[in-house]
């Protein structure tokens, strides 16, 4: 069973130390496990193809279901679209070691998963890759690294920045923690701490989609992407997305408001780092369906203008 290595900390209000980005071992390990399991929409007429990204704990379904209407609906067609579950989620039941989940480990197995599933034709072709949270990270290294043929790219709610485990993600080592020690129980313990309460005073959608890692498929056997994941470093500082748009790929950065775990500002300074537009979306407190619409709108008319361009 996957069990996180570092035992919970006196005060889980404090950040422990941990290894920045480029501190963690770079690119799959020899003999690395098996690479995610993809989910594949039919192909269609267009060269560029997508690849879809989840949160962490979410799975391949949440960008396809979420997504999907819209690459169905712009006049320019896409070509194959792949989503891909990674390490530890969905149908990917390897969980490893704190290192597997580094992002550029992370990165370099959606890439591998992705080129595999898609047409040898596809796949020497450019990409659009859209990633929500943590999917925005992980598209982010794709890009930088250029791990794909990375032509657009989509970065929904951005979580991450250039420290490892900032204060908006601060909450879920804590989950993960409790998870290993007290199984889904423990999510009674969780409703006490204070970085719940903090949460749940400013977004009631935020706080039960916290409490839903609790219940969320094998969670205590996955716990360990709660604790590593968000130790990580999306990029070393702000000069690294310039140079994303200095290879001329374009980017769209999507935020929303009143989101604790996503905080608008760090939507914004992706945004202008990368020099992209940034679309604001409703908050989830105003209704899912309502910020649901409001992405695809966003999306939708962004690939749909630059697909002319």
């Amino acid at each position: 069973m996957g069990r996180p290595r570092r035992r919970p900390d006196p005060d889980p209000r404090r950040p422990r130390r941990a290894p920045a980005r480029t501190d963690r071992p770079d690119g799959p390990a020899a003999g690395s496990a098996r690479r995610p399991r993809p989910g594949v929409l039919p192909a269609r007429a267009a060269r560029v193809s997508t690849l879809l990204i989840h949160g962490l704990g979410a799975d391949r379904r949440q960008p396809l279901e979420l997504f999907s209407p819209v690459l169905a609906a712009i006049d320019a067609a896409t070509g194959q679209v792949v989503a891909v579950d990674v390490r530890a989620h969905g149908t990917s039941h390897e969980v490893g070691s704190p290192a597997d989940f580094a992002l550029d480990r992370l990165a370099a197995q959606v890439a591998e998963a992705a080129l595999a599933e898609f047409s040898a034709e596809a796949a020497a072709e450019p990409v659009t890759v859209i990633g929500i949270s943590m999917g925005a990270a992980i598209a982010l290294r794709l890009a930088a690294d250029a791990l794909l043929p990375v032509e657009r790219a989509v970065f929904v709610r951005p979580s991450f920045d250039d420290t490892s485990l900032p204060d908006h993600l601060r909450v879920f080592p804590v989950i993960g923690d409790l998870l290993h020690d007290g199984g889904a129980g423990a999510v009674d313990q969780f409703r006490e701490t204070e970085l719940f309460h903090a949460v749940a005073a400013q977004s009631r959608a935020g706080a039960a989609a916290l409490l839903a890692q609790f219940s969320a498929p094998l969670a205590v056997e996955r716990a360990m992407r709660l604790v590593e994941v968000p130790r990580n470093r999306a990029f070393a500082d702000e000069s690294e997305l310039a140079e994303i748009s200095g290879r001329g790929i374009r980017s769209l950065v999507l935020g929303a408001e009143n989101d604790p775990v996503h905080p608008l500002e760090l939507a914004e300074r992706w945004a202008g780092a990368l020099d992209a537009p940034l679309e604001t979306v409703p908050p989830r407190d105003r209704g899912q369906p309502a910020q649901t619409a409001a992405m695809r709108d966003a999306v939708g008319r962004w690939l749909a203008l630059t697909a002319r361009m």
